[in-house]
């Protein structure tokens, strides 16, 4: 039978400063650039295929609107629509760990006030602090002060010295900061700063399936700001189909041709860096990343990750740790970490780009789409 298409297509605007956008990129601080890595498609396919799953006669809830000054879409087959509940735990989410909000715990933190932490503000350190030390450092949610110092797209790169770069390092390293006995922050040097956004966009996806979890829904698909944790199937009865552009060398961002489709149930996804907006240095092309142990712009060859994982934080800091990590340390770290699964766009000696996906990712394609080249 013939198969009718419906696309969903997020593209996105240029967004204005956002604390959950951040990723060792110099776009504030950590500033993800992977909305254009990424062009998320979410395919409904007509088919005569039954449901997988038990719906219950559910209808499917959509809900979109914008968090965090990005978008979110949220699908889920229940008997009424939860936004309002979604939207309260991420205004609890919010109010932990936004650190442009002055009364929020992590600004307390960053404040060295007193302040009681919270499950939202632990769980997201806690990982912080696993992933920085499984990336030997490259993941660092202390390293806010050197991206500020190069600023958006290294436009203070004539202003920064050795000296300005060496003085920031003295106050900047995942190890200068934990959580004591007593459950209270403990700093090596008050002068250490936090951010977590590098993962904490990842985690509000995780937050928010929690809530739909606690109501017994067993079908979702979760997307905010790009990143994605989904489970069980789609109103069609197949799994969620997400689309990824070929990289075209287009720092526009307008030109769109497909790369391939993947099918997720029961994983969340997350994605860093961003092939078309790049900088060139003698010639060579390399995304705007700051690497947090130089404090100077990473010079690796990936520009782009999609990393698949059981949990949308864990997805969210790989992808952004392996952008400083490099393709062959990335390749070798993700072996080591169950369930955890790649799609890098890196480039080549020769300044032309390529792909490279870990085993078992094949499972994720959807169709025999051009998975291995550009």
């Amino acid at each position: 039978m013939n198969k009718q298409k419906m696309i969903w297509k997020f593209s996105r605007r240029p967004e204005i400063p956002n604390p959950y956008t951040v990723s060792y990129s110099v776009n504030m601080i950590f500033n993800k650039l992977h909305h254009a890595i990424v062009l998320f498609s979410f395919l409904l396919l007509m088919s005569c295929g039954q449901n997988k799953n038990d719906t219950k006669n559910y209808n499917y809830i959509f809900n979109q609107g914008e968090i965090f000054h990005t978008s979110y879409h949220i699908k889920y087959a229940y008997e009424r629509s939860l936004e309002k509940e979604i939207l309260e735990e991420m205004e609890r989410f919010d109010a932990s760990l936004n650190p442009f909000k002055a009364n929020s715990i992590i600004s307390k933190v960053n404040d060295n006030q007193d302040v009681e932490l919270d499950s939202f503000f632990t769980t997201v350190f806690n990982k912080s602090m696993e992933v920085s030390r499984k990336s030997e450092g490259k993941f660092d949610i202390t390293a806010s002060p050197l991206i500020n110092a190069w600023g958006f797209g290294f436009k203070n790169t004539d202003s920064v010295t050795p000296e300005i770069i060496d003085s920031l390092k003295q106050f900047v390293g995942y190890e200068k900061i934990s959580i004591g006995e007593n459950g209270a922050i403990v700093k090596s040097d008050p002068r250490v700063q936090i951010n977590t956004s590098a993962i904490a966009k990842g985690y509000s996806c995780d937050v928010v399936a929690n809530v739909l979890k606690r109501h017994g829904i067993e079908n979702y698909m979760v997307e905010i700001g790009g990143e994605i944790a989904a489970k069980g199937l789609n109103d069609k009865g197949e799994c969620w189909h997400i689309s990824i552009d070929k990289p075209l060398d287009d720092k526009s961002g307008t030109m769109h041709e497909l790369q391939t489709v993947l099918s997720i149930c029961d994983k969340c996804m997350a994605t860093s860096g961003n092939y078309r907006n790049y900088y060139v240095k003698d010639g060579k092309k390399y995304a705007h990343t700051i690497d947090p142990q130089t404090g100077y712009p990473s010079e690796q060859d990936i520009l782009g990750a999609t990393v698949i994982a059981d949990d949308c934080m864990t997805a969210d800091a790989y992808a952004t740790a392996f952008m400083a990590l490099g393709l062959e340390k990335s390749e070798t770290l993700a072996k080591s970490i169950p369930g955890l699964f790649y799609y890098f766009i890196y480039k080549k000696p020769d300044e032309t780009l390529s792909v490279a996906f870990s085993e078992g990712f094949e499972q994720f394609f959807a169709g025999k789409s051009n998975r291995l080249q550009p």
